[in-house]
C-alpha cells in the first residue's frame, strides 16, 4: 500500500500557523488574488465562489506553507483552476493605455492554461 504524504499546512508542523494567517487574510482581504474580483463571504464551501486560501508559490513547487507572505485570498474555483501552477498576477493600470493593441487581460483564463 502507498505511503500517503500529508502536507504541512494541513496535518502537520505549519497547521496552527496557517490557521492563524488565514483568518488575518479573511479579515483584510476582500478581493481574489487570482481574478482580481471581489469575493463574498456569504458563500460557503463547496460553492465555487466561496473564499479560501491559495498559496501564491505552491506548496508542491516548493512555496511555504503558512507564511504569511505566500498566501492570499482567492475564490474556490479559482484557486482549483490555478492547481499546482505558478502564476505572477498583472499589476493593476494606473493610467489607461491609449493603444488598445496593447493592453493586456487583468486576469488569466486558467481553462486554457497548459502546463508543460
Amino acid at each position: 500500500m502507498p505511503k500517503t504524504v500529508t502536507r504541512p499546512d494541513r496535518d502537520g508542523t505549519h497547521r496552527l500557523a496557517f490557521e492563524r494567517n488565514k483568518k488575518k487574510i479573511y479579515a483584510t482581504q476582500t478581493v481574489c488574488g487570482i481574478c482580481g474580483k471581489p469575493v463574498d463571504f456569504s458563500y460557503k464551501f463547496p460553492h465555487p465562489l466561496s473564499p479560501c486560501i491559495d498559496h501564491i508559490i505552491p506548496v508542491a513547487k516548493g512555496g511555504h506553507p503558512s507564511d504569511l507572505a505566500n498566501l492570499q485570498l482567492a475564490h474556490f474555483w479559482c484557486n482549483r483552476q490555478k492547481s499546482d501552477k505558478l502564476f505572477t498576477p498583472v499589476e493593476k493600470q494606473t493610467e489607461p493605455d491609449t493603444d488598445a493593441a496593447l493592453t493586456l487581460p487583468l486576469s488569466t483564463d486558467w481553462a486554457a492554461y497548459r502546463s508543460r
